[in-house]
């Protein structure tokens, strides 16, 4: 297992980046793709038509999301959390990914990076 741990910066308002990871209507708009969220702890989510699947754990309007990532056969749970802080050019949204399979690793830290993010800083240019 491993973990990951990245920044990115969002020329938009952490208020905004917060909405755009956890409504649904607005998840669609970036991602091109239906989703599954709510900002209930404990309900399950959906993104990118299925490839990205979990659990809500916890959240912070505006600052802070915490979600279990499902991956098959695991048996120590991977935990995401994305914590926004405000920076002069926007947004600086710091991702923690914990307890990420091996071999899969590479897979999500390019996802992460090129997907997820990529997608949701060009939205916002």
């Amino acid at each position: 297992m491993k973990d990951l741990k990245k920044y990115f910066i969002i020329t938009e308002e952490p208020e905004i980046i917060y909405q755009a990871l956890t409504n649904p209507m607005t998840l669609k708009l970036w991602t091109g793709e239906e989703a599954i969220m709510s900002t209930e702890p404990e309900s399950e989510f959906s993104l990118w038509n299925g490839s990205i699947e979990g659990k809500n754990i916890a959240f912070e309007e505006g600052k802070k999301i915490v979600q279990q990532w499902y991956f098959d056969g695991q048996d120590e749970p991977s935990i995401v959390t994305i914590i926004l802080h405000p920076h002069k050019h926007g947004t600086s949204a710091e991702l923690r990914h914990t307890n990420i399979p091996d071999e899969v690793f590479e897979e999500m830290e390019e996802g992460w990076t090129h997907n997820y993010f990529r997608s949701l800083m060009e939205f916002y240019e």
